[in-house]
């Protein structure tokens, strides 16, 4: 099946050398994967945009949990898209939500700004699987100019939410681009592209590497447990072949 974009959800430098290893054109560009991704380091963006002919859609959220920033994060966000497009980032992703799960439409507004100010792709992140209504939402997000949304159909899995993401694509593809994100894999990308129609796919093709000086004597530095106790994640470029080698 041919033209269907596979971006890679990235939380490294390196995770990006093995991405476009396993022939990947676009990554979403993050730190700390294990909160759901955060807003990079300046040097992760630099060298990506200096050493691979990649697409970087750069992260800006500020903390982990929820998209509900105050005066403070939003001032942080913003100016970590202002410094990320000035220093190649060729897209944003964002995500801005009031407390009662509806778009911010003023955080939006001044992100989608910045970020059209230097010619980038604006895209509204999952944060919109967490909104009341989506097809408000999307037509808000579409009003605002945002040219590219990630969504997992409001569920856990972009698999088992193909159902909102094909009416989504369906009612709005000329006005914004959807792209289908959460558990995306070789295993069920096919699938999930045929029941929705969309072009776009995202995917961590995710696996563990182990750090043996994780625990120490008394001490423990782990975020995962069992098997994965001694892991950090990353990105598997054989797990980004298979999945592109379905589409390219």
């Amino acid at each position: 099946m041919k033209n269907v974009t596979v971006e890679i959800c990235c939380g490294s430098y390196h995770d990006a050398l093995l991405a476009e290893a396993g022939g990947a054109k676009r990554v979403e560009l993050n730190s700390a994967m294990a909160l759901g991704g955060l807003t990079p380091s300046m040097s992760q963006l630099l060298l990506i945009k200096r050493e691979t002919k990649l697409k970087v859609i750069a992260m800006a959220r500020p903390r982990g949990a929820g998209f509900c920033y105050g005066k403070e994060d939003f001032k942080q966000m913003l100016f970590d898209c202002q410094m990320m497009m000035s220093h190649g980032a060729d897209g944003v992703a964002f995500g801005c939500l009031k407390p009662d799960a509806t778009i911010d439409l003023t955080q939006t507004e001044l992100m989608v700004k910045a970020i059209k100010d230097k010619g980038g792709v604006a895209v509204f992140h999952r944060a919109f699987d967490c909104v009341k209504n989506p097809f408000e939402a999307a037509e808000q997000l579409i009003n605002l100019s945002v040219d590219r949304l990630l969504t997992s159909g409001q569920k856990e899995k972009a698999i088992e939410g193909w159902e909102l993401i094909r009416q989504l694509n369906e009612t709005y593809k000329d006005k914004i681009e959807i792209l289908a994100g959460g558990g995306v894999n070789e295993e069920n990308a096919l699938e999930l592209v045929e029941k929705t129609g969309v072009s776009q796919i995202h995917s961590s093709c995710k696996h563990w590497i182990t750090d043996p000086t994780t625990k120490g004597n008394d001490v423990s530095f782990s975020y995962l447990k069992g098997d994965h106790e001694y892991c950090y994640d990353g990105v598997s470029s054989h797990k980004v072949e298979a999945l592109c080698k379905i589409f390219y």
